[in-house]
């Protein structure tokens, strides 16, 4: 399909739309380097547009929601992926018991740090703090 269209054509298109149709009729991961180099052939970009071009393209492929970088550094659709949790490795008990006290100890004190953002500012507004405020009127504010 993208090697019918024209080169007018793939101009309309961004290149993160470029590389997921490639992506797609290709069925095969590619770096970024590699996957780049196929959009500039396509469109008939130069070495230095490729050069200049290049991190441009990265950024977009790491922001989209269509692509996902693999573990081995290459780029394919989101869609060939699904996502399997499994939710006993998440919560899994570990195998040994209890873990140390005084590890314990650290993850108490930073829950504890933790709940203190929790607790809403007008729990800590108290009206004796402004017992010794003074309102002025216009006449007696100084200007500078």
């Amino acid at each position: 399909m993208l090697n019918k269209m024209t080169r007018d054509d793939l101009e309309l298109l961004s290149y993160t739309k470029i590389a997921e149709m490639y992506l797609k009729e290709n069925k095969k991961t590619m770096n970024t380097a590699e996957l780049f180099k196929e959009i500039c052939n396509l469109l008939g970009l130069s070495e230095a547009e490729y050069q200049e071009k290049i991190a441009d393209f990265f950024q977009s492929l790491t922001t989209s929601k269509e692509f996902i970088l693999l573990n081995d550094g290459k780029w394919d659709l989101k869609a060939n992926h699904s996502v399997k949790i499994d939710i006993n490795d998440i919560y899994e008990e570990s195998d040994d018991g209890a873990e140390n006290d005084e590890d314990n100890e650290e993850e108490d004190s930073y829950e504890d740090e933790e709940d203190d953002y929790d607790t809403p500012l007008e729990d800590d507004y108290n009206d004796d703090d402004l017992s010794d405020l003074t309102i002025l009127d216009d006449s007696e504010i100084e200007e500078e």
